[in-house]
Order: C-alpha cells, then sequence, then structure tokens
C-alpha cells in the first residue's frame, strides 16, 4: 500500500462514502448521518486533491471553500456541475447534531450521495494521471 498523504485522505473520503452508500440499513438509521458521511467523503476527496496538487490544506469544512481554493490555485478547473457540492456543508455543520432543521428525507439524502460519488469521481480522475 502507498502511503502518501493524498492516498490515505482518498482512503478516508472513500471510506466515508462507501458508509453513505450502504444507505438506511435500519430504520434507527437517521438520512442526516448518511449525509454527514457524504460531505466527509467530499471534504477528505477535496483535501487529498489539495494534498496531491500541493496546494495548503486550511481547517476548514467548507465544501464550497475548498473548491475555491482549488480553482484559484490554477491547477484544477472544477467542473460545472460540482458546484452544487458546497450545498453538502450542512450536514457537516448543522445536521449532524440535534437541532432546529428539518429532518433529511431520502430524495435529500439520495442527491447528497450522488455529488459525493460525482467529487470523488473528479478527485480520482485527476489523481489517477499520476499513475499513467
Amino acid at each position: 500500500m502507498n502511503d502518501e498523504p493524498w492516498r490515505v485522505w482518498l482512503r478516508r473520503a472513500r471510506s466515508n462514502l462507501a458508509r453513505a452508500e450502504l444507505g438506511k440499513q435500519a430504520e434507527d438509521i437517521l438520512y442526516e448521518d448518511l449525509c454527514f458521511d457524504a460531505q466527509q467523503a467530499v471534504e477528505k476527496a477535496l483535501k487529498g486533491l489539495m494534498v496531491f496538487l500541493n496546494i495548503e490544506i486550511p481547517k476548514t469544512h467548507s465544501v464550497g471553500y475548498l473548491l475555491g481554493q482549488i480553482e484559484e490555485s490554477g491547477k484544477a478547473q472544477v467542473p460545472e456541475s460540482l458546484r452544487d457540492a458546497a450545498l453538502l456543508t450542512d450536514y457537516a455543520v448543522t445536521a449532524r447534531h440535534p437541532g432546529d432543521w428539518d429532518a433529511v428525507g431520502e430524495a435529500e439524502y439520495e442527491h447528497a450521495v450522488n455529488l459525493a460519488r460525482e467529487v470523488y469521481r473528479w478527485v480520482a480522475s485527476i489523481t489517477a494521471r499520476s499513475e499513467a
């Protein structure tokens, strides 16, 4: 196993994505928690990409900010289709704790997981170039 730091980030991102993709396997599992895993997958994938591209990683859970930093670096162009992933930040900040927010439904959960898959695939496609 190669322990390059960016690979460790992507391994952790893949773990969060796999948990999110497992879905509501029991009645006690909340969509909010699955969406938190989707957000974590994206955050970790983007931070892994930042390590790969030699961009300093900020201490933030903001997916939008991370995407902006990657784009501002000029080292990768963020596809327009991935900009909606910024919406996932709420699952790291608001929805992961009990509070004053609406419960997450199945359609919202599926959207979150699809966004996470897209971001992960995009990051993987960039890092795979190093193996070519």
